[in-house]
């Protein structure tokens, strides 16, 4: 499994941040399956203040990128999530030009297969 973590901002606005948390309380049963046929194994968002960072774990050989790409274009009802999704949303300044959600780099891993350090 390979993981990835994306950042985005919601809206400056009170009203769009409580709207985008009922929503993921509720993800309709379309997009949930969608997300599951195109690949992704995992999924979690988490919100602070008006930062969401999402977490994804795809099977290894699989293109992020292109599982997320694969699950926009999979039908009507999971353009309308996305469509909503992102009139709450807005690329973070850091987003590379085209991103709408920030790939974040990784740049450390603890593993519970390294020994400890002696000290």
């Amino acid at each position: 499994m390979r993981r990835h973590l994306f950042l985005i901002h919601l809206r400056n606005d009170p009203a769009a941040i409580a709207a985008y948390r009922e929503h993921h309380g509720r993800v309709w049963p379309e997009v949930v399956a969608s997300l599951r046929r195109a690949g992704i194994r995992h999924m979690d968002i988490h919100l602070l203040g008006r930062t969401a960072v999402m977490s994804v774990e795809v099977a290894d050989g699989v293109d992020v990128l292109r599982a997320f790409a694969a699950h926009q274009a999979s039908g009507g009802r999971v353009a309308e999530w996305e469509q909503l999704m992102k009139s709450l949303q807005e690329p973070s300044p850091d987003a590379a030009s085209g991103e709408w959600w920030a790939r974040m780099e990784p740049i450390f891993h603890l593993r519970t297969t390294e020994p400890a350090v002696a000290g």
